[in-house]
């Protein structure tokens, strides 16, 4: 029998630190924890074309700090910032209306887009959604991504694939994904495509190497990998 977990939960602390940095008590807890929810549910569809790969939310008790990352942040920033501003405005408009809160709205551009498991399958929905062939959008992911540096990629679509009448499972992958190493940077993505035929689901999977040091920045920055460290004690022991 099965147990799935999700890499980033099951790595929590190890490597990964979380979205959401805040602290309630109670009732309270609830209700932020539903803010968070429908505050991401919001800016997903929003900020479709931007790229957008995830979202962290700071919270004081009057302060409100909330980080994008992008792969395209001219998109979300605009033309002299007006695009954060409308942006800005919408937030508070449909959660904060009439309550005193301070928010802030950092973008923060992605290092390496096609290492993010989330744009990946945006990508692949959208090409989905313009009725391109699925194995196609599939093959085309997989070349990008391991060109891009990743150690592995697992795709999975289900669904009513070039609207068959019985919906069915096609996976590709190539590489490695190591889901029970927990140095294994592994970034998981599930992404909906909305076909005239129905739902197509997607999954991704990126194995992007391993991490030895907990950070507090996202896995698709700048990481030392496994390799970038070998390096190092290499550079160390030839200048001793």
């Amino acid at each position: 029998m099965g147990h799935k977990v999700h890499p980033k939960v099951f790595r929590l602390a190890t490597i990964y630190t979380w979205d959401s940095k805040w602290f309630r008590r109670g009732k309270q807890f609830v209700s932020a924890l539903q803010e968070d929810v429908e505050l991401r549910e919001f800016l997903r569809p929003l900020l479709k074309e931007a790229g957008l790969n995830s979202v962290e939310i700071e919270r004081t008790p009057k302060n409100l700090v909330v980080t994008l990352h992008v792969a395209k942040p001219g998109v979300v920033i605009g033309r002299s910032g007006a695009g954060v501003e409308e942006l800005k405005k919408k937030l508070l408009k449909k959660f904060y209306q009439g309550r005193r809160v301070t928010l802030n709205i950092n973008v923060k551009e992605l290092a390496k887009p096609n290492l993010a498991s989330e744009v990946v399958g945006q990508q692949i929905a959208l090409d989905i959604e313009k009725r391109l062939p699925f194995r196609r959008s599939m093959k085309m992911a997989i070349e990008r991504v391991m060109k891009a540096g990743a150690k592995g990629i697992k795709i999975t679509l289900s669904g009513r694939l070039n609207g068959a009448e019985i919906a069915r499972t096609e996976t590709l992958s190539q590489g490695s994904i190591p889901l029970h190493n927990l140095r294994a940077d592994v970034d998981l993505a599930r992404v909906r495509a909305n076909t005239v035929y129905g739902v197509i689901g997607i999954k991704v999977w990126i194995y992007r190497g391993e991490i030895f040091t907990t950070t507090n920045k996202p896995a698709h920055d700048d990481e030392e990998t496994v390799s970038q460290l070998a390096d190092k004690s290499r550079i160390v022991r030839a200048k001793n």
